[in-house]
């Protein structure tokens, strides 16, 4: 069972949400093409969130947690 110090929340500043979404993104100014980056998104945050990345060309790919998860294990 997962402790509270194991919890996912939101990225957006206050939200202490659990997180479904995670938004990879890259700044290529400061990044190698490859190299992500993530931020993490509740419901009610995802659409706020990818929007920033993407109005600044950051945004590469938004999946569930859970795809997340089972992408990075494999």
């Amino acid at each position: 069972m997962n402790s509270p110090d194991d919890a996912v929340i939101c990225s957006a500043k206050g939200c202490r949400a659990d997180a479904v979404w995670v938004l990879a993104w890259n700044n290529p100014k400061l990044h190698t093409p490859d190299r992500r980056k993530t931020w993490l998104a509740c419901e009610e945050h995802r659409e706020h969130l990818s929007n920033f990345l993407d109005l600044r060309g950051f945004l590469k790919d938004v999946v569930t947690l859970a795809e997340w998860e089972a992408r990075s294990s494999s």
